[in-house]
């Protein structure tokens, strides 16, 4: 995440100040460096990262645990592991979703904004912004963006079930994967779930910041009409490829990331594997 953070930086910069052109990902990064200095493309970053491994935990230790108890041994399916997504799923929202109100807006200040119609925020860190946010906005601020956060669980249900199949279709006809194979495969899972639900994403992405003076209480708007009106100025200021501002950026960071991520992943299951054999027959 690290090594592609200043990716996930102008993805962010386009999904939320509609102003901004949607150039080049290279081009806004070199925007964003002659305007802010360099620093500028890692701004938030220890945050991000501290949300990211809470969240992955979270997301990973409520997948398998689901897989351990209902599938105890037995083959699994695309079905159950679409499922056990999608469970994991919200239970990471709305565990997480705090984390990340905070983190949007931590990446985003300091921010050069094309569109007026942003107002800049002033935090001085995480607990900062927390206070902030629940004082000035109201607690159920920190979980903006939780309905469309709550249909994008299809996204990592989605890139499992993709993943998943498509590993079992390898095994078929070789006993291990290489890591080359592991790499590839998670890079596919998760470009199809990303173009899938870039959309939403976006709109979460806005509802998060939710710094807007054309709605200066903030209110909590998560609702499935306030989202379809969010899509729909979307196209009619940006057009149909407004809905898809930054999604090469977010391609090149997320599938880049899922990929290593499955990579390690399997890595480390087998580890556990490997040890948890050598335990058993020491026992015995």
């Amino acid at each position: 995440m690290t090594v592609f953070y200043p990716l996930d930086t102008a993805r962010l910069r386009l999904q939320v100040d509609e102003k901004r052109k949607s150039k080049s990902t290279l081009t806004v990064l070199t925007e964003i460096v002659r305007e802010e200095g360099f620093l500028a493309l890692y701004r938030g970053w220890f945050p991000v990262i501290s949300s990211i491994c809470c969240s992955n935990f979270v997301y990973f230790y409520t997948f398998n645990s689901l897989k351990a108890i209902w599938i105890k041994g037995r083959q699994s399916n695309t079905g159950k592991d679409l499922t056990f997504g999608m469970i994991a799923g919200v239970v990471n929202v709305f565990v997480t979703t705090p984390l990340w109100v905070v983190n949007t807006r931590l990446k985003l200040q300091g921010a050069k904004f094309r569109n007026d119609d942003i107002i800049p925020t002033n935090y001085k860190g995480i607990l900062d912004a927390f206070h902030q946010i629940i004082r000035s906005e109201g607690l159920l601020a920190l979980w903006n963006g939780t309905f469309p956060s709550l249909l994008l669980v299809f996204n990592p249900a989605i890139q499992f079930m993709f993943y998943e199949g498509l590993k079992r279709q390898l095994l078929k006809r070789q006993a291990q994967l290489s890591s080359f194979q592991i790499f590839v495969i998670g890079a596919v899972a998760k470009a199809i779930a990303t173009i899938v639900t870039y959309p939403l994403q976006t709109v979460q992405s806005i509802l998060r910041f939710g710094h807007y003076r054309v709605n200066p209480e903030n209110q909590t708007q998560g609702s499935l009409q306030y989202v379809l009106y969010l899509l729909r100025q979307r196209v009619r200021c940006l057009g149909l490829f407004g809905l898809c501002k930054g999604l090469e950026a977010k391609l090149l960071q997320t599938v880049l990331t899922a990929a290593l991520m499955f990579l390690v992943y399997e890595k480390l299951t087998a580890v556990v594997a490997w040890l948890m054999g050598g335990v058993q027959m020491s026992k015995r």
